[in-house]
């Protein structure tokens, strides 16, 4: 309460309005699997399109895991969550280094250590995998002369501090350009900032005269454009230009393309990293453009010493240096302990995903490929949303499993926070060249996506099923009503087709023997209503635990609950048989009160889907009334 000591008038802001409860995300969803590019470690990055997608992780080319080729599935499962409706997507890469693999293993590299001489710095992938074997173009450019004559001495235009220039010595042979860096200093004499020009590194004392700007002819700043072009059917060229050397430079390459950057934007979507061992930002100018020319090999130093002689500046491809990295490795064949991740940091896997709290789906697509691993990374994904609570994992059935193959896959897992769904879907190869090709997917993602879609347009109480896969152009089996009927009861969710309709999503059941949370929508809905009141209602925590308080949590969670009936979320006809909430001392002993525990009981009907919709018909004589 507040304290009043001394007369006055005095102004409150106090609150009549009753708190409300915003109802959560639930579409927002978690992939794990290996990708062609990309972090393998840490918290995933949100992804909105799968061209972010393609930018991090690369595009849908194959994988080589353990040596063996094998499609892209986590890639093509995203461009399917998309298209079928999803909006929000969190990725975990997943990677597994060859045995006794050095530091950076599977890293794309130039030089080659073992056959090339060390330049005195090296590029490599940030990231470990194939698609690192980049090319880097190293496109140099010469400014115009920055000379320029003035009342007080020559002066220096358009040049910033740590600048690397090419300058001519004033009476010097044409072609005698050195290096040099530009310097601002203070004129003694009349205190204006100035420059002058040292041929060591423009940071300490100099090692040798600095030299003033009248003992030069021209004066040409030298900047460096890198392009990256990754390999991939659609791979884009990244372009970074108007690069300086020197490392104190406010574009300096090697802040650019630095091992360890400042931005996190930096780590996700700059592909290249620039070592360097050698002293300065000097030394690495130097080595920089020793690189031959993309033409005939010239040094690039030579024809820039050429161009500051030659009123005609030689072409761009004259001063461009083109280097190959090789030796990228996507790394071996995954096992399910590879999907559980670490949860040590830097985290991986599904112990990436933790800590991500809005995502309520998760999948593994592509996992059950392998009928050994498979199984393993179900158990793996069950855990993981048993543990989360909000979460429901979409699990795939294995490729090339029959109908009673798959029931006994459905028979050794029960759990009310898994959705099992069979067969896998066939699409039109996105990667084929020239004749048309299928290629067969897991059902997880297009599914993801289809249950995103289901809760931005009807809600998440509606159950994801009779909604049609998009994408797919066949499934790998037909199934049909005698085959679903003995799926169906077992909670395996089929993907089938019907003549007229198209490919749709057949069936809504969880993974349990427990007929109370038998349908994903159910399961899905309490999720939603759980995690909205436990949001909603922290500001709830170490308020006094009296009459007061339990009044205002019982309006809070009826107005909540209210707004979900009257939204046709509920069953019932009046709110009273949609729902209660009783929060008084009927629901908690003193000794709750006594050790901090308030208790509010509420009861929710929930709407369930007509899975089976039944129309009975008789005969009737023309003069029967009813």
């Amino acid at each position: 309460m507040p304290e009043y000591l001394a007369p006055g008038v005095f102004v409150e802001e106090v609150s009549f309005r009753q708190k409300t409860i915003e109802g959560v995300s639930t579409s927002t969803t978690g992939f794990v699997g290996p990708a062609r590019f990309g972090p393998t470690e840490g918290e995933p990055p949100l992804l909105t399109s799968f061209s972010e997608f393609e930018r991090i992780y690369g595009g849908l080319d194959n994988l080589r895991l353990g040596g063996v080729e094998a499609p892209n599935y986590l890639a093509h499962a995203v461009r399917a969550y998309f298209d079928e409706g999803g909006k929000r997507l969190y990725v975990g890469r997943l990677w597994n280094p060859t045995v006794d693999s050095p530091p950076l293993s599977g890293h794309s590299t130039w030089p080659d250590a073992a056959t090339s001489p060390d330049p005195g710095f090296a590029l490599r992938a940030r990231h470990p995998g194939r698609a690192g074997d980049m090319r880097v173009a190293l496109a140099f450019k010469l400014g115009e002369n920055a000379l320029v004559a003035a009342a007080g001495g020559p002066e220096l235009r358009g040049v910033a501090p740590f600048d690397t220039v090419l300058a001519t010595p004033a009476g010097s042979p044409a072609g005698q350009a050195e290096l040099y860096w530009a310097e601002r200093i203070q004129d003694p004499v009349t205190g204006v900032d100035a420059f002058r020009l040292r041929d060591d590194d423009p940071v300490g004392p100099p090692a040798s005269p600095a030299f003033t700007l009248d003992m030069f002819d021209a004066v040409r700043v030298v900047t460096v454009s890198v392009i990256l072009r990754q390999p991939g059917r659609f791979a884009d060229e990244q372009t970074f230009p108007g690069l300086a050397f020197h490392p104190a430079h406010r574009a300096a390459l090697t802040r650019a393309f630095a091992a360890e950057p400042e931005r996190r934007a930096t780590f996700l979507y700059t592909p290249l990293v620039v070592d360097t061992d050698l002293a300065n930002g000097a030394a690495l100018a130097e080595a920089l453009t020793a690189l031959p020319n993309a033409d005939d090999g010239t040094p690039v130093i030579d024809i820039m010493r050429q161009a500051a002689a030659d009123p005609f500046i030689p072409s761009a491809e004259a001063l461009t240096a083109r280097l190959a990295l090789s030796g990228g490795d996507d790394g071996d064949a995954l096992v399910a302990a590879d999907y559980a991740g670490q949860g040590d940091a830097p985290k991986t896997g599904l112990a990436a995903l933790e800590d991500l709290e809005d995502i309520s789906i998760v999948a593994a697509p592509g996992a059950s490929a392998d009928a050994v691993t498979g199984p393993g990374v179900i158990r793996q994904l069950i855990g993981h949303a048993e543990r989360m609570r909000y979460r429901i994992a979409v699990l795939d059935s294995v490729e090339g499993m029959l109908p009673a193959e798959v029931r006994a896959l459905r028979g050794a897992i029960d759990s009310t926070r898994a959705a099992l769904y069979y067969p896998w879907v066939v699409v039109d190869d996105p990667l084929a060249d020239g004749e048309p090709r299928e290629l067969l997917l897991p059902p997880s993602g297009f599914v993801s996506g289809i249950y995103a879609r289901n809760d931005a347009e009807r809600g998440v109480h509606k159950a994801p099923a009779n909604e049609v896969v998009r994408l797919a152009s066949n499934f790998e089996f037909l199934i049909n009503q005698r085959q679903q009927e003995a799926l169906n009861p077992e909670g395996v969710n089929c993907l089938r087709f019907f003549e007229g309709r198209g490919f749709r999503v057949w069936g809504a059941r969880t993974a349990s023997s427990d007929p109370e949370w038998k349908y994903v929508n159910v399961r899905r809905y309490f999720a939603f209503l759980e995690r909205s009141i436990e949001k909603g209602t922290q500001w709830a925590v170490f308020e006094p635990n009296g009459p007061r308080l339990w009044a205002n949590i019982q309006r809070t969670v009826e107005d909540f609950l209210y707004n979900e009936f009257v939204s046709n979320h509920l069953a019932g006809r009046k709110p009273a048989e949609a729902f209660f909430v009783r929060c008084d001392e009927t629901t908690m002993t003193q000794n709750d009160r006594d050790n901090g525990r308030l208790i509010c009981l509420i009861g929710v009907a929930p709407l369930r889907p007509a899975e089976f919709v039944i129309f009975r018909i008789g005969q009737k004589t023309a003069d029967a009334r009813g």
